[in-house]
């Protein structure tokens, strides 16, 4: 059984389909985990949907800052962005299929010794607390009130976790965490604006896994979102946005369910688009 975790996709099928036979991937014996941003800025995000859908229960879906994007734009609480390419799905004759397969993926998991997310994770909160704030978020999405959720799940205030929060800023504060993260400050005050790299952290800021004594330490947490940053492995973390849609690559790193060495494969990717979020 081969099990692997994959970035940001973004939109970029054809590049998805050659690392899944460059890893000779097989639904009936492995799985994949894939970390978030399936859709938008690539060319043919239904085709990303459609396959991941197809993979039924041989993968295990993170939600995106992009995916949500999607969610948000097709029931009318966020206008597309100029540089969105979400009309494969808004257009397409399976869009319910695929917008409905989409509110129930999950915002967080915890599996084979790592905390999988799509952004970050702040300062103060450990494993067991994340895994049951993203459950909370995962209800909502899941639940009849997904209207009105979308509707306030963005901005940037709060722009820090407090144990009571409740309504929309409670869930708020969680999806930018979960999703939108990369910088904050020691206390956990997140800077939602910054996407550089991160050795040049605005004033005052840290990459949200170098601050100090934050609770999931101890951990070692898999996310992507951040192509700037790149693969990066450390004990505690596993970066794997490879900036795919951005020229670079998508990235799948190969696990070993026996606690060995964990293997890169990569494969080089067409797109050519302008950094951003």
């Amino acid at each position: 059984m081969g099990l692997y975790l994959i970035g940001d996709v973004q939109g970029c099928d054809a590049a998805l389909q050659r690392l899944l036979e460059k890893i000779g991937f097989s639904p009936s014996r492995d799985h994949l985990f894939l970390l978030g941003d399936l859709v938008n800025r690539g060319p043919d995000s239904a085709a990303v949907l459609r396959r991941a859908m197809g993979f039924g229960n041989a993968a295990t879906i993170l939600l995106g800052n992009h995916d949500l994007s999607l969610l948000a734009i097709a029931h009318g609480q966020r206008p597309p962005h100029r540089n969105d390419t979400l009309d494969q799905v808004l257009l397409a004759p399976d869009r319910e299929a695929m917008l409905e397969w989409l509110r129930c993926q999950r915002m967080a998991l915890h599996a084979h010794g790592l905390l999988m997310v799509h952004g970050g994770v702040l300062p103060q909160w450990d494993v067991a607390q994340t895994l049951a704030l993203a459950r909370e978020v995962e209800t909502v999405l899941r639940g009849r009130d997904l209207v009105d959720f979308l509707a306030q799940m963005y901005g940037n205030q709060p722009d820090r976790w407090d144990d009571g929060l409740v309504g929309a800023d409670r869930l708020r504060v969680i999806v930018n965490a979960l999703t939108r993260l990369r910088f904050c400050t020691p206390g956990g005050v997140m800077d939602l604006r910054a996407s550089g790299r991160p050795d040049q952290p605005p004033p005052g800021m840290l990459p949200w896994f170098d601050v100090p004594g934050r609770r999931t330490a101890d951990a070692t947490i898999a996310f992507g979102h951040w192509s700037t940053l790149g693969h990066l492995r450390r004990p505690d973390i596993i970066a794997m946005d490879t900036g795919c849609v951005w020229g670079g690559c998508l990235s799948a790193l190969r696990l070993d369910p026996q606690g060995g060495a964990r293997e890169l494969i990569q494969v080089e990717c067409e797109q050519s688009q302008v950094p951003g979020e």
